[in-house]
């Protein structure tokens, strides 16, 4: 496998405006996420929607490539990115790694291509962790995964995605929002019109499992920061302020 990180990020973000500039220790966030990513060993690209982005990712260091700042999804933006940036062909295996966990430990993504390169049947690889408090099972803005368990219980496949309150004894698997997609597999799914259930539930992997495509997920311990409001925001900056 030759596999590609690219990172989604635009300006435009609804609840927090400019966020992947927003400052977490004198550091853009955007460029956190790419650093992480860099220190993976894999290659690494921002697919970016507006200039500025690019501009402070190359001052870093890092790749960047300016994608229409009108597509309709972080998917779409990676995938126009891949096209820009790799046309022949050689990168088989895409990593779609939010550009909002300014933290995220960098073996996340090889824990996607490693589900990738156990099962071939897996079109798309992902991550989960364990509820982090009973709130967790009632709350909407936590996406659950529902999975059939291999017996080792360290990954599973996926059968649902919901908002919705899951009842019964069991653990109730978060889900964390970074994809390990083969490249056949990500321009299909990104070629297809949203699904009824993608919109029913406004989450765009139910689109993955209607079109038949695999989804398999590696357990990890907890799930990383995600900034997605002004509270996670003070919560990055405070981390930052510990941890350099």
């Amino acid at each position: 496998m030759t596999p590609l990180i690219l990172i989604p990020a635009r300006m435009a973000a609804t609840r927090l405006p400019g966020k992947p500039l927003a400052d977490i220790g004198g550091v853009p966030m955007i460029v956190r996420a790419s650093r992480q990513a860099r220190a993976s060993g894999l290659a690494v690209a921002v697919a970016a929607g507006d200039p500025e982005i690019v501009e402070a990712v190359k001052a870093d260091g890092g790749q960047a490539v300016l994608t229409d700042p009108d597509l309709p999804s972080g998917s779409d933006r990676i995938r126009a990115a891949l096209d820009a940036i790799d046309p022949a062909g050689r990168h088989d295996v895409v990593v779609n790694l939010q550009g909002d966990m300014p933290f995220a430990d960098p073996g996340l993504s090889g824990a996607c291509v490693d589900l990738l390169a156990r099962h071939p049947d897996c079109d798309i690889a992902t991550l989960v962790a364990p509820e982090s408090s009973a709130a967790d099972r009632a709350n909407p803005d936590v996406v659950k995964a529902v999975l059939a368990m291999a017996p080792e219980g360290t990954e599973g496949r996926a059968l649902y995605f919901t908002r919705s309150t899951l009842y019964g004894d069991g653990p109730v698997w978060r889900h964390i929002g970074l994809y390990g997609y083969r490249r056949a597999a990500l321009e299909a799914f990104c070629a297809a019109p949203p699904s009824p259930l993608e919109r029913r539930e406004k989450l765009e992997q139910l689109r993955a499992l209607e079109m038949g495509l695999q989804i398999h997920a590696a357990v990890i311990a907890d799930a990383p920061l995600s900034v997605d409001n002004p509270d996670d925001l003070a919560a990055a900056r405070a981390q930052a302020a510990i941890s350099g």
